[in-house]
C-alpha cells in the first residue's frame, strides 16, 4: 500500500515497518516472502541501484483508470453523498496510500445535487436478479406534491412489473420493461421505486422485435410520444447537435453549403419539439405534416403564454414566431 512506482522501499524499511505493525521478523523472512508474491503473480518490482529497492508495480486499477472512477461516482446524481463517499473510500484501496492523496476530491460531493434514497443499490441489485431469473418485481411507485412530499402513485397501487433491461440516462437509473398496469412496455425511475419485492411469478417474455438501444434513443431521450419518421432542415453549424442526439448513423443529406437534410425517428413530443425549438429557426421540420402543424400549435402558445414577459430575442421564441411566420 506505501509503495509505487515514484515511492520505493528498501528491504530494511520493509522490515521495520512489520516489526513497527507488530509482527515479529526479519530481513532474510521479508525477502522470501516477497519471492512467494512475485510467484503468486504479484507484480513487484526491484530497483537494483545502491540499495535494493521494492515497488508494486501493476495493480488492478491504474491511476488514472481509478480517477476517472472516482470523478463518476462523484458526478452521479443517482449516488447519493454518503454512499459516494463509501465508494470513493474503497476505490483508494486500489491505490497506494501516495496514490489515495491524489484522489482525495471529494470537497464538492456534498453540494452535489445527490439523492437521498440509501435503498437504490439494493433495488438495482434485486431488478438484476430479476432480469437475470425471468421473474417479476412487485414495487409501489411516489413523485413529489406541491409541497415537495412524497406522493404514491394511484393511491399506492403496487405495480406488477417484468424487467427487460436497466438504463443510465440523464444522470438517473431507469428500468425498462412490460407494466401490467398500463399495459405496454414503459420505463420507471429506480430512485423513485418504493418496496420492491423479486417474486416467484415469471415475467412476461420481451417481445423478439423489441430493441432496447432503439427504445432508449428514439423514445426514452425524448420521452414518451408516438414514434414517427420526421424530416428536418437544420443549418451546417447543428450536425454535431444531430449527432449527439441521433447518433453517427442518422441518415443526412446535403442541401447546400448551409443546410442539410436529417431523417430522424423519433417519439414526437413537446419535448422533441421543445429540443427543436431551442435552435431558435436554425432548425426547420419539413415532414410529416402533421408534425410540422403539431410544432406550429405548440409555437404558438408559447407565444401566447410568455407574452411579454419574455425578450423577443430568446432562442426558444424566436423558434416559435419562425415557425408561426411560416404558417
Amino acid at each position: 500500500m506505501e509503495t509505487d512506482e515514484q515511492h520505493s522501499m528498501s528491504l530494511a524499511d520493509i522490515t521495520v515497518n512489520i516489526q513497527q505493525a507488530g509482527f515479529s521478523c526479519c530481513s532474510k523472512t521479508v525477502k522470501k516472502d516477497i519471492e512467494q508474491l512475485m510467484e503468486s503473480g504479484i507484480d513487484v518490482i526491484s530497483n537494483k541501484g545502491r540499495e535494493l529497492q521494492y515497488f508494486i508495480g501493476e495493480r488492478h486499477f491504474e491511476l488514472p483508470e481509478l480517477k476517472l472512477l472516482v470523478d463518476a461516482v462523484q458526478a452521479s446524481k443517482f449516488i447519493s453523498a454518503k454512499k459516494s463517499r463509501q465508494l470513493i473510500k474503497k476505490l483508494t484501496a486500489f491505490a497506494s496510500l501516495h496514490q489515495a492523496a491524489e484522489l482525495n476530491r471529494t470537497l464538492y460531493t456534498d453540494k452535489q445535487i445527490k439523492p437521498t434514497n440509501e435503498n437504490i443499490f439494493y433495488t438495482v441489485d434485486m431488478i438484476h436478479a430479476a432480469i437475470n431469473k425471468g421473474k417479476q418485481v412487485h414495487f409501489k411507485y411516489y413523485e413529489y406534491d406541491h409541497n415537495k412530499k412524497k406522493t404514491y402513485k394511484h393511491k399506492r397501487m403496487v405495480y406488477k412489473f417484468s424487467p427487460y433491461a436497466l438504463l443510465w440516462n440523464g444522470d438517473n437509473y431507469y428500468v425498462i420493461g412490460y407494466s401490467e398496469y398500463h399495459g405496454k412496455i414503459i420505463k420507471f425511475r429506480v430512485d423513485r421505486i418504493a418496496t420492491p419485492e423479486l417474486m416467484e411469478l415469471d415475467a412476461v417474455p420481451m417481445p423478439n422485435d423489441f430493441d432496447v438501444a432503439f427504445y432508449a434513443q428514439n423514445v426514452f431521450q425524448m420521452y414518451d410520444g408516438p414514434m414517427r419518421e420526421i424530416t428536418i432542415k437544420c443549418e451546417n453549424s447543428l450536425m454535431k447537435s444531430v449527432i449527439d442526439r441521433f447518433g453517427e448513423d442518422v441518415k443526412t443529406t446535403v442541401i447546400d453549403n448551409e443546410n442539410f437534410y436529417a431523417d430522424i425517428c423519433v417519439g414526437a413530443s413537446p419535448t422533441f419539439f421543445g429540443w427543436v425549438f431551442g435552435f431558435g429557426g436554425k432548425m426547420e421540420i419539413i415532414a410529416p405534416k402533421d408534425a410540422i402543424d403539431e410544432y406550429i400549435s405548440l409555437a404558438q402558445c408559447m407565444i401566447k403564454a410568455t407574452g411579454k414577459q419574455v425578450d423577443e430575442s430568446h432562442a426558444f421564441i424566436r423558434g416559435a414566431e419562425y415557425y408561426g411566420k411560416k404558417k
